[in-house]
Order: structure tokens, then C-alpha cells, then sequence
């Protein structure tokens, strides 16, 4: 079985007119909150890698375009979640990972998600309303 790769995409809208006066950083969110942003955002890539059982690459650019502020910090997690290969914030990188297929098959043995999803029970996801 071979793995599925996704990828994941954040930026934060900047309000540079406020930096001096609020004592912001670049993207016009206090730096506190733009990490828990972004811790926020490698969580959930690194639980689609242990939900889907794959690696996932997840993407992120660095720099600014007009007012927004791109946090870079691409990365590759395993099957169970944890980082194998992560970028800096401020540098363009490429980030080359072998993946170890192997590992992926046993995880899908070990944790079985696939098998045991209940797929009779999907239809109702299709609705905009269950009393449809």
C-alpha cells in the first residue's frame, strides 16, 4: 500500500499600520499568539499523518506578500505524528525525507483506522441537515 502525501498551507493577515503603536510584530499579531497559531496549525498536520496513517508534508512559505507575514517552517511527520524534517522560519529549503513505506504498513497493521471505519454511516455527512 503506498501512502498518501498532503500538505498543509498558513499565513496570518498583517496589520503593519498598528506594529509601532501596539508593539506588534510583523503580521500584526502579538508573537505569543501567532506561535500558538502556528503550534496550532503543526498539530492538526501531524494528526492527519496519524489518522491517515502516511507521512504528510506539510507546506508553508516564508516571507511577506503585501501585509501578510508567511511563518515557513515546512515539515514532513511520520505515521505517528512525530517531525522528521522541518524547515526554518526565515529561509527558502527544500526538504528531501525518505519514507519508509515499510513503517507505513505496519502502522496500518498496528492501528487499523481504515478497517474499522464504519462507512455505512457517512451518508448523513452528505446533508446539510440530518432531517433532510
Amino acid at each position: 500500500m503506498v501512502p498518501c502525501i498532503g500538505h498543509g498551507h498558513f499565513d496570518v493577515v498583517g496589520l503593519p499600520a498598528l506594529h509601532d503603536r501596539l508593539g506588534l510584530q510583523h503580521g500584526g499579531e502579538p508573537v505569543e499568539l501567532q506561535q500558538k497559531q502556528h503550534g496550532a496549525w503543526e498539530t492538526i498536520q501531524r494528526s492527519h499523518a496519524v489518522a491517515n496513517g502516511c507521512y504528510v508534508a506539510a507546506i508553508n512559505r516564508t516571507g511577506f506578500q503585501d501585509d501578510t507575514e508567511f511563518w515557513g517552517q515546512s515539515f514532513v511527520a511520520n505515521p505517528y505524528g512525530e517531525i522528521v524534517a522541518k524547515a526554518s522560519i526565515t529561509d527558502e529549503e527544500i526538504l528531501i525525507v525518505d519514507c519508509d513505506l515499510q513503517a507505513v504498513e505496519d502502522f496500518r497493521r498496528i492501528w487499523p483506522f481504515f478497517r474499522d471505519r464504519r462507512i455505512d454511516t457517512y451518508a448523513p455527512l452528505t446533508k446539510r441537515y440530518l432531517d433532510e
